[in-house]
C-alpha cells in the first residue's frame, strides 16, 4: 500500500474515532493535532494519545495499559499482537484510565 492510500485509510479511521469519541457521552477532552495525531486527557490527568505512522503502516494507541499497533484487513483496523479490533480497544483503554464503562460505536 503506497503511503497516500494509507495516509487517507488512516485519516479516515481517525474522523471515526473522533466522532465516537464526541458522541459517547462522557467528558474526555480530545485535541486533535497535526500530522494524525488524537490527544484523549481524562478528569485526572491521564492521556491516551493515538497516531498514525506512515512508516509502518499502522495506527498506533498508547495509553496506560501498553502501547498497540493497528493494522488496515479490509475496513477494519485490527491489533498486529491479538487481532483486536481498534474501536475495541480504544473503548477498553478509556474504560480503564476513566473507571467508567465506555462504549464507542
Amino acid at each position: 500500500m503506497e503511503e497516500r492510500e494509507f495516509n487517507a485509510l488512516a485519516d479516515r479511521m481517525l474522523g471515526r474515532i473522533e466522532d465516537a469519541i464526541e458522541g459517547c457521552g462522557e467528558d474526555v477532552d480530545l485535541e486533535v493535532k497535526p500530522g494524525g495525531v488524537l490527544e484523549l486527557e481524562f478528569e485526572d490527568g491521564g492521556k491516551i494519545i493515538i497516531n498514525r505512522h506512515s512508516a509502518a503502516r499502522e495506527i498506533w494507541l498508547a495509553a496506560r495499559s501498553g502501547g498497540y499497533h493497528f493494522r488496515p484487513e479490509g475496513d477494519r483496523w485490527l491489533g498486529t499482537r491479538d487481532g483486536e479490533e481498534l474501536m475495541t480497544a480504544l473503548a477498553r483503554c478509556m474504560s480503564e484510565q476513566s473507571g467508567r464503562t465506555i462504549s464507542l460505536t
